[in-house]
């Protein structure tokens, strides 16, 4: 996919007030850690993660997406009668039904006119949504639109740990180990065409693949089973994830490069998906591109799933780590296995 007439205008982002740190978690699995024999500390170990954010108790994600975009659209002369797309990411939703997006849209004023729906695929629902905006604003169908997402994990981590705690095993470790990683944050991304762009970071095209065959890794509902009370929970095959994550990676992003006819010193920065210092390491390696071309979040923020991403390039853009002119990637791996991998030029 490539594109000549699609900006990113504005990222605005909304991060939770309750920092919980690794070690907070695992106080509360003291007895877990007790019986297993394991160290404090594994948890940041392990994942590289320190602390992470949650909402508070009963706080709608349609409320966290709906502030993020507010905070967007500030950044921005773009108006709520401008906006011909509002696509809601996350994979966490207010309801089944409607589209969290209707409520979302409700609360920023858009237009009657505006095309509301979600979009969910595991931790690139973000970036699907900007795929189909951008290719909605390349033909000509609309001249902006707005990609939210809100992300809670406070729910399935106290879920996590009550299961640890009731049955304290190595195996059920092993499986939730990588739920425990994750945190909370809200982000709206704002794209416009040409004529509307303020702030000049072009979207250059971009690549997908998918390695389908995996998509038992990673799980978040009835085929993960379920806790006591009957509420779905999450298991994730760590190793296999990154294994087969990596290869994934490594083969879209020769993709990436030769769709984009990048030269091969570029890009000059990389925006990833958050999930830990295991992953940052290997992914880089297996791309030969240098640490000091990343920058991370996951350190702080943990895995917000689909907002990590697009929450990472704006803190990014605000400490100036991405500079006008630099040819970035955006690079996304979730679960199914799928990889997408998109060009900015900043």
């Amino acid at each position: 996919m490539h594109y000549s007439n699609v900006y990113i205008d504005s990222i605005g982002y909304e991060l939770p007030p309750n920092v919980v740190s690794s070690r907070d978690l695992e106080t509360r699995l003291a007895p877990l850690y007790q019986k297993l024999r394991l160290k404090e500390g594994q948890l940041e170990a392990i994942t590289g993660i320190f602390e992470r954010r949650f909402w508070d108790p009963g706080y709608k994600v349609s409320q966290g997406a709906t502030a993020a975009g507010r905070k967007a659209m500030a950044d921005s002369r773009i108006s709520p009668d401008d906006i011909g797309m509002l696509i809601f990411g996350g994979v966490c939703r207010d309801n089944l039904e409607p589209a969290t997006a209707c409520s979302v849209a409700d609360g920023l004023g858009l237009g009657d006119r505006t095309q509301i729906y979600d979009v969910s695929n595991a931790c690139l629902g973000v970036i699907n949504g900007m795929i189909q905006t951008a290719n909605a604003i390349e033909l000509g169908q609309i001249r902006a639109g707005l990609v939210v997402s809100c992300e809670t994990a406070r729910e399935v981590v106290d879920i996590t740990i009550n299961r640890l705690l009731e049955n304290p095993n190595m195996d059920l470790f092993k499986d939730t180990v990588a739920t425990l990683t994750g945190g909370s944050g809200a982000v709206a991304v704002l794209l416009t065409d040409r004529s509307l762009s303020e702030r000049g970071h072009r979207l250059v095209g971009g690549v997908t693949r998918n390695a389908s065959r995996f998509h038992g890794l990673c799980l978040w509902g009835p085929d993960a089973g379920c806790a006591v009370n009957g509420v779905q929970v999450m298991k994730t095959d760590s190793v296999s994830v990154l294994k087969n994550g990596v290869r994934l990676a490594a083969d879209t992003y020769r993709d990436f490069m030769a769709s984009l006819a990048w030269p091969s010193n570029k890009p000059d920065k990389i925006i990833c998906h958050q999930v830990g210092a295991s992953h940052q390491k290997t992914i880089l390696e297996s791309i030969g591109i240098p640490k000091e071309k990343d920058f991370t979040t996951f350190q702080f923020l943990g895995n917000i799933g689909t907002v990590s991403l697009p929450i990472t390039a704006a803190i990014a853009d605000e400490r100036e780590f991405l500079e006008p002119g630099d040819r970035v990637g955006f690079f996304g791996i979730g679960s199914g296995l799928n990889c997408i991998m998109m060009g900015v030029e900043w």
